[in-house]
């Protein structure tokens, strides 16, 4: 069930606002951005995103193939969200879980993951390990 949540970075400069079914699966991946920032993102669907503050504060990293938009707060260095554009649903946000203000610890503790093997570019696969992810 769709559920709307805020969000912010760890100094507050960038906020946000997600719908998110946080009974459907997020994501651990261990490709190399993915394992060196710990992102748990939970996908927002176009629309179901919104930056409340902070639209100037935000950096933009680009690597590889460049499809995919990672922003992180220039101040304090939290990325708290990123957008895929090229995805199986179109354009969508992930969402890091560890950014909401507003979910509990026994929410997230329910929250379903995906791990995927992002490293091999095996994306419908899980990597041979994920205890670490």
């Amino acid at each position: 069930m769709l559920k709307t949540y805020r969000g912010s970075c760890h100094c507050g400069a960038v906020r946000f606002e997600a719908d998110l079914d946080l009974e459907q699966a997020s994501y651990r991946c261990n490709c190399s951005i993915c394992r060196r920032t710990r992102f748990w993102p939970a996908v927002a669907r176009e629309g179901a995103f919104r930056l409340l503050a902070g639209e100037g504060e935000l950096t933009q990293y680009l690597f590889a193939t460049r499809k995919n938009q990672h922003y992180f707060c220039r101040h304090c260095g939290v990325r708290a969200f990123g957008i895929g554009t090229e995805t199986p649903i179109g354009r969508m946000y992930g969402v890091n879980l560890g950014c909401l203000t507003d979910v509990t610890d026994e929410e997230l503790s329910r929250v379903p993951v995906t791990f995927v093997d992002g490293l091999h570019d095996r994306w419908q696969g899980a990597p041979a390990f994920s205890g670490h992810l």
